[in-house]
This record gives structure tokens, sequence and C-alpha cells, in this order.
């Protein structure tokens, strides 16, 4: 009963909260709003929206963030997989993918302030040396106006992603034979991944894509962080005109949720126009025959740009952590004088609220997705069929801008008259967590070697048997890989607990956020180290306990045919 329960259950937890916060979110931007006295449709809230100074610049910077972002990080990781592939080069990165995904946003945002601000460890470098700088030079490199450091941060988080994604889809188009075709034709390797492979693996790409876009585009924790401030991004200034102790904003924050969605979805048909154009411009490249092109710059780009990003932001999380236990740290010296423990006495019992209720949260959260990922994946295997409009589903809470339905679902819950707390909070997190669990595990459940469970059937189990004796404990590894993926998402999730939770349920995330505009550097760097450990804590523990748990039985470890 609960199997065929489970993919309905996902259904719904999905769909109906995001399309209802869409629909809701259309009539108080319409001016109807019978709690806060708007009884009638009225075009008013997108006049005073047009007239807000620095409108069309904030619209501006969310196009082209989420424009720029998937197109520089998607090059990069085109371009390493056609260069780097088979190389110990790539084996080291693969490796690290995983753990360096599980980052939240906020903490490799604050770990590259830490790295390229004026003050931070980049030029302490070169300082006084090279450049001259006895003290910090007066350059905006951090909310500079054009949002440059925006996206560099959201590119350097999200080539993780898509090459999580990329190599989870490479085995679906067999990439050995299509390149070994290609190269008894005389194609160098890069040319040849790119005209047989590239083609062919892209349209695997295109949704996750499009949640990079949509990402990119409506985001708000690396937006304070690393965003313009004057005028801030459309999802940032949305924020404030919520959380405005002026209710009539809530008018306007409302028609601005909607011109996000329209930015949001702007971007992903240009995105789209794009690919159409590209296609058209490389017709006659693909077909002149041409076995060698720009081979040696391409594979420099391509060996350096991934692992550049990667040790990015590698080395922004060990700056968190020395800033976190820095004691006075002047310019340009590039170590602090002392390391002390300052900075965490400062938080003290500060941090103890916030902590508890990001593992309260996460926690639960994270095990009751995993029961209904893997319920709905053993339903489609007893059932003997892929649901393909299920898995496009998956993708809609992560396409569709989160402001953009975030706050029909608040607009809901007023007039529903449940109060903001744990409990809302924690399905707000299900929605965004959910999809990445499931993404992440489908493909390794599904490629399973169903003759376990045909050897199990012969010797009389059940189905039922057969999953929990069989299946589960050999895909204990994928499993636990797929829940720390899911601890990860939910203690990185900021906006959702910020609004669901009406500002009552502080996080690590939050806490961190919100001192990111004036709050003490080692304050900062203790709250974002947290962020980060704590999802580096699940990881190790994915990785030990199957090492643990079957280390008489070195075949059980073994998962390499499902990874």
């Amino acid at each position: 009963m609960m199997l065929r329960l489970a993919t309905p259950l996902i259904f719904l937890l999905l769909l109906v909260p995001v399309l209802a916060g869409i629909v809701i979110s259309f009539l108080p931007a319409f001016g109807f709003l019978p709690a806060l006295g708007g009884n009638q449709l009225t075009l008013q809230w997108w006049q005073t929206l047009a007239d807000v100074p620095g409108i069309t610049h904030s619209v501006s910077l969310s196009l082209i963030a989420g424009l720029v972002t998937p197109l520089i990080a998607l090059i990069l990781v085109l371009l390493f997989l056609a260069s780097a592939s088979g190389r110990r080069l790539d084996s080291w990165t693969r490796r690290l993918i995983s753990p360096v995904l599980a980052v939240p946003h906020a903490a490799a945002a604050f770990g590259l302030v830490f790295l390229i601000a004026p003050s931070g460890f980049l030029f302490r470098l070169f300082s006084p040396a090279l450049s001259g700088w006895d003290r910090a030079p007066d350059l905006l490199i951090i909310n500079d106006i054009w949002g440059l450091s925006l996206i560099a941060g959201l590119v350097i988080k999200e080539i993780p992603f898509l090459m999580l994604v990329a190599m989870a889809a490479l085995p679906q188009i067999n990439p050995e034979q299509r390149l070994a075709m290609a190269r008894t034709l005389g194609y160098s390797p890069v040319t040849a991944w790119l005209k047989v492979i590239a083609p062919a693996l892209y349209p695997l790409l295109r949704l996750p894509l499009f949640a990079v876009i949509a990402y990119a585009s409506a985001n708000i924790d690396v937006a304070l962080i690393l965003g313009p401030n004057l005028p801030a991004t459309l999802s940032v200034r949305l924020l404030d005109w919520f959380a405005d102790p002026d209710l009539d904003n809530r008018f306007l924050a409302a028609a601005a949720a909607i011109l996000q969605l329209g930015v949001s979805a702007l971007a992903i048909s240009l995105w789209i126009a794009g690919e159409k154009l590209l296609g058209w411009l490389t017709n006659g490249w693909m077909q002149n025959g041409q076995r060698r092109y720009c081979e040696k710059p391409l594979q420099i780009v391509g060996r350096a740009g991934v692992p550049l990003a990667l040790s990015i932001l590698v080395m922004g999380l060990l700056l968190l952590l020395m800033n976190a236990f820095a004691g006075f740290w002047r310019f340009p010296d590039t170590l602090p004088d002392e390391w002390t423990l300052r900075h965490w006495r400062s938080a003290g019992m500060a941090i103890v609220t916030p902590l508890s209720n990001t593992l309260r949260i996460a926690v639960p959260v994270t095990g009751l997705t995993l029961v209904l990922v893997v319920a709905s994946l053993e339903a489609e295997h007893r059932q003997q069929r892929e649901r393909s409009l299920f898995a496009g589903l998956l993708y809609l809470p992560l396409i569709i801008p989160q402001v953009a339905f975030l706050f029909g679902l608040i607009v809901i819950t007023e007039l529903l008259q449940w109060q903001p707390g744990y409990w809302l909070v924690a399905l707000g997190h299900i929605l965004f967590v959910l999809p990445y669990m499931y993404l992440t595990l489908a493909q390794v459940y599904r490629r399973f070697d169903t003759r376990w469970l045909q050897l199990g059937a012969t010797l009389g189990a059940t189905a039922n048997q057969r999953l929990w004796r069989i299946r589960l404990p050999m895909l204990l590894a994928p499993l636990l890989t797929s829940a720390a993926i899911g601890l990860a998402i939910s203690i990185s999730l900021y906006l959702p607990t910020q609004l669901l939770g009406a500002g009552r349920i502080s996080t690590i995330t939050t806490e961190a956020v919100a001192l990111a505009s004036g709050g003490s550097a080692g304050v900062i760097a203790v709250l974002a180290s947290l962020q980060a450990i704590l999802p580096m804590l699940a990881f190790t523990a994915a990785l030990v306990v199957p090492q643990l748990v079957w280390r008489q039985r070195a075949g059980m470890r073994d998962t390499r045919d499902y990874e």
C-alpha cells in the first residue's frame, strides 16, 4: 500500500504547493487580497513597481546572471570532459565533486569573499612585494554594480552540480563507443568529443540547466552576500518589500514576484532561442569533416577551468576555517598574528539554537524524503515502467523561482490561519530536498543488477524481503550519499526557512546571511564553517559507514557498478 501511494504523494507534495503558490501570487499582484484591504483587481501596483528607482537595472542584473552563469559553467564542464576524460585529473575531480557539491551556496559565497575581497587572502599573497600595497586597496570587488562577483560565486558553485549531472548522464549515450568510432576516422580527442558526444549529451542536461538558470536569476542568499546593493537584484528587493512593516508593500512584493517569474521565464526562453541559433551556426562545422579544431587552446581551457573553480571553492572553505580561528590579522600579513577561540566564544550560546533548529529540520526532512524516494522507485521497479513525465515534474520546484510560489504559499497559510513555524518550514524544505535526492538515487536504483533479486526469489524470498535483505543493503552507500545530499540541501535553504518561518525559525544559514551586511568577519566565518562542516560530516558518514558495516564482506563495499 505504501509503495502504491508513494509516487502520488510525491506528485501532490511537489505539484500542488508550487502551482497553488503561483496562482495565489497573481491575485495580490493585481491588488486583490481582502485580508489587507485589496478588494478589487487593479494595475496600480504594477505602475508603482515600474516607477521604483533602479528597477530596470535590478531586472537586468537578474537576467544577466541567469544567462551568463549557466553558459560559463556549461562551457567549462563540457571542455573539461572533452579534454580530461580518462586521465588522472578526471579521476581526482570526479572524487571531489560530491563533497564539494554539498557545500551550501552561502558558505561558498562567504569563502569567495575572504579570498577576493580587497583585504582578502589573494591580495595579501601579492602585497606589498608585488603590488606595493601596505593597506587594503580601495577597490569595489565584492558587491560590484554589475554583479561580476555574484556571477563568479554562482559559477564556481554550479559547476559541481552540472558535472555530477553530466557524469550521471554520460553512461546513457555510450561515450566510449562514440569516441572510438570518431577516433578511428582521424578526429582529434577534443574535436571528436565536441562533435560526437556533446550533441548527444546536451539534451540530457537541458532540465538541469533550466534549474541553474532559474536559481541564478532569482537567488537571494548569494546575492545578499556577493551581489550589488544599490540597486540590488530583483529578488533581493522583493524580499525587502515583503519584510517591510508597511503591509501595502505586500502588494508590491507580489507584483515583483510575478515579474521575477517572468524574468526567469525570459532567461529560459532566450536560452532555448540560443540553442536554436547555435545549432544553425554550427551545422556546417559539424558536417565539414574537419578533424582538428583549436585542439591545444581548448585542452588548456578544459583542463584548467573546472579544477581552478573547484580549487577556488576549496580555498574559500579553508579560509572560512582560518578566519574562524584567526586572532588579530592586519593587512598585508599572509597569516594571522595568533590563533584564538574568541570568535567561537563570541558566538557562544547564540549558535546553539540555530544549530539545533538546522538539525531538527534537516534530519527528519531527509529521513522522510528518503523513504518516499525509495518507495516510489521500488514501486516503479515492480510495475516495470519508468515515469518520464514524473521525472520532468521533479524539476518543477527547481525551474520555477522560489520567490514566485513561496509568496503565494505564505498568502495561503495566512488565509488558512496557519501559524508560521517548524512544520511549515519542514514542508517547504521537502519541496527542494526531494527532487535532488530522487535525481541522485534514481539512476543508481534502476541500474541495480536484478539477478541478485532473481536469486533471492529462487530461494523463496518475497518481494518485500528481497527489498530489505538484498537491494537496500547492497545500495547502502548510494542511499547514504543521497541522504547526505538531502541534508546538505536542507541545511543550505535560506528563503523557504525565512519566509515560511516568518523569521522565527533561525538556522545556521539564516543567521550567517543576516550577518552578511555588517557582522563580525570572525563570527560570520564560524557560522559559514558550520554550514560547510555539517554536510561534510554527512558525506564522511556516507563513506565510512558502509566500510564499517561490510568490513568483513568486501564484495558488499564494491559499489562501482552503481555509482
